[in-house]
């Protein structure tokens, strides 16, 4: 069966010197009051590169009126109220306002799971920016091969996700989780799948199709993460 469920990425972009500040509070109060409110919580992840000041987590809804349910009564709750402003006594935590991005699964995404997914390994989110009217056919590509070629070279298949069709550039952006044993060995497994003739037979029949690239100028984007000591998915 399909996953109807909506997706919430969110990305906090905190000031460095209150990093564990905010880690404490998701770990001692947030994560305990999501769950309370029907939040569910599936990932959080801290950047590979120690300069990316960017806690990024997955959050998981029935719909988006439950998710809208749900935080009403969050931000209402006195205990999350109490924690932030206890939190925030010093400074505020986070540098800019907080980015989110509402997402559903697609049709050739793997169940998302939680639990540990990759044995002490690293996940990588990688966002494709398409030219209008591409998306289409970049979902084909994946659908049809890329996922499988991923599984054959050993980048494993964690999710993939279109933004829901209010969200800025839904139509043109897919964004997927894939897990690795290490940075190096993604590095690895994508060279071997560059080089794989069934990826390049793909790759140009798919361009020949689209008429060029599936992707624009600069439209690959990719930060390696790895799980907090907090986080539901390891």
């Amino acid at each position: 069966m399909p996953d109807t469920r909506v997706y919430e990425l969110r990305v906090y972009t905190f000031n460095p010197s209150k990093k564990e500040d905010l880690l404490n509070r998701f770990r001692n109060h947030t994560l305990r009051l999501f769950k309370k409110h029907g939040v569910e919580s599936v990932g959080y992840w801290l950047p590979v590169d120690a300069s990316d000041n960017r806690l990024h987590f997955l959050l998981r809804y029935p719909s988006r009126e439950a998710r809208e349910a749900s935080w009403k009564a969050f931000m209402a709750d006195p205990d999350w109220q109490d924690a932030y402003k206890a939190s925030e006594a010093n400074g505020a935590l986070l540098a800019k306002p907080p980015e989110n991005f509402f997402l559903q699964a697609t049709d050739f995404s793997p169940a998302v799971r939680t639990g540990d997914v990759t044995h002490g390994g690293v996940f990588e989110l990688r966002t494709y920016t398409t030219p209008t009217g591409v998306l289409p056919n970049l979902d084909a590509r994946f659908r049809d091969h890329t996922v499988a070629l991923f599984a054959k070279h050993g980048i494993n298949n964690y999710g993939y996700f279109h933004r829901m069709a209010d969200q800025p550039a839904a139509e043109t952006t897919l964004q997927y989780i894939v897990t690795h044993k290490s940075k190096e060995g993604a590095a690895a497994a994508f060279g071997e799948f560059g080089k794989d003739p069934d990826w390049v037979a793909a790759k140009k029949a798919s361009e020949e199709k689209a008429g060029g690239s599936l992707t624009i100028q600069g439209g690959v984007k990719s930060v390696f993460l790895a799980p907090l000591d907090f986080s539901p998915t390891k």
